[in-house]
């Protein structure tokens, strides 16, 4: 069984989905179980992937990367998530944030901080959600005062992927007070991590994607030069809206993966099972279990290639985002648990590989904006 068959991505996007494919099934596959358990960051992987061209090639050409582009990445993001969600989001997470910088930032930026991470040299993150405020980009507490040349940053951030781990992290921080302009008191800036005033620790262990690091920053009179804002001082708000587009596009992927695993696991199991002097799989219940989960998945990746093609060429982008983010993510999460009823008694037991994709799609429909969220923005955004 391929679910993630190549016939319904574009051409270009088929040799990096089967380089990604080939990595997956010699690094990411037999290694899944051991970093799960031990719940530790999988810097083995990491450097295997960046020798292999498959992290933060996103990144043009001229500034050192392959120029992946959108659809690219998320032919990257099946292939690695169906084989482990938090090995991939590590992997994926390398040069998080760095699309920002090399679309709005200075040359002097570019050099300095892109070119390293596409050189595999530094690895980024973004730090952009706080202990009280996650989906909410215009509720956020960070400030980033002015004093002289350099800007003075207060405030905390949590759910911070690579933020023990990142050479330097784009941060998204409130520059403005203006009542009237909800939307234009934030902005971006560059905040290398030996940054005087830069605190980090890794939050306590999670229930999924255990491979994963997320860290709570605190940030006291943390001080950066006035030339490390990331476009104009406002403007924050508007280029994080742009960059969360994409990324769930990609998310959406993270969700088709994981779905895809589900199924191949139940069908596996259910086609190697006995009951009641049958094969599992010959009674109807479960066959119509299995056919509404392929329906389901068939459905959400449909929906996610065709987002990925109309947010490529920014056609009503933030709608068809919002929609493959939202589908994918909970088929994922609809395929886990109907994988773990197929099972029965056995997807409880931690070294099954169900049970962790079952506790691996709860995060999905979470970040990158919950899918309560991107379901007013569906409503709103939606072409009229």
């Amino acid at each position: 069984m391929d679910l993630l068959e190549d016939t319904i991505v574009p051409e270009h996007a088929r040799e990096i989905k089967r380089e990604a494919r080939e990595f997956a099934a010699e690094h990411i596959e037999p290694n899944a179980e051991e970093y799960y358990r031990r719940g530790e960051y999988p810097w083995e992987i990491l450097e295997a992937g960046m020798d292999a061209g498959l992290v933060a090639q996103d990144i043009p050409e001229e500034y050192g990367g392959r120029g992946l582009d959108l659809q690219q990445v998320l032919a990257i993001a099946e292939e690695f998530y169906r084989a482990d969600a938090g090995i991939a989001l590590t992997l994926q997470l390398a040069s998080f944030g760095a699309e920002i910088v090399y679309h709005h930032g200075s040359d002097e930026q570019i050099d300095e901080y892109i070119r390293p991470v596409a050189n595999n040299e530094q690895i980024t993150g973004l730090a952009v959600s706080e202990p009280e405020t996650g989906s909410d980009l215009a509720g956020m507490s960070t400030t980033a005062e002015k004093d002289g040349d350099e800007y003075v940053i207060n405030g905390e951030k949590y759910w911070i992927g690579n933020g023990v781990e990142a050479d330097w992290v784009t941060l998204y921080a409130k520059t403005g007070d203006d009542p009237n302009n909800r939307y234009g008191n934030y902005s971006l800036f560059i905040v290398p991590t030996d940054t005087e005033g830069y605190d980090a620790e890794h939050i306590p262990e999670k229930m999924g994607f255990r491979a994963s690091k997320q860290a709570h920053i605190e940030l006291d009179d943390c001080r950066i030069p006035e030339e490390n804002l990331v476009g104009a001082e406002g403007a924050g708000f508007f280029m994080l809206a742009e960059f969360f587009n994409h990324g769930r596009i990609i998310v959406g992927g993270h969700g088709l993966g994981l779905a895809a695993a589900a199924i191949e696991e139940a069908n596996d199991f259910v086609h190697d099972r006995e009951a009641f002097g049958k094969t599992v799989n010959d009674f109807q219940a479960v066959q119509h279990t299995l056919a509404d989960m392929r329906l389901e998945f068939e459905s959400a990746r449909a929906l996610n290639w065709r987002a990925a093609e109309k947010v490529q060429n920014q056609d009503d982008a933030g709608f068809w985002a919002a929609m493959a983010k939202t589908k994918s993510t909970e088929v994922a999460t609809s395929c886990a648990e109907q994988g773990m009823k197929l099972h029965g008694g056995r997807s409880v037991l931690t070294d099954r590989r169900i049970a962790r994709v079952y506790r691996d799609v709860r995060i999905p429909v979470i970040y990158e904006g919950a899918n309560d969220i991107q379901r007013n923005l569906i409503y709103r955004q939606q072409p009229r």
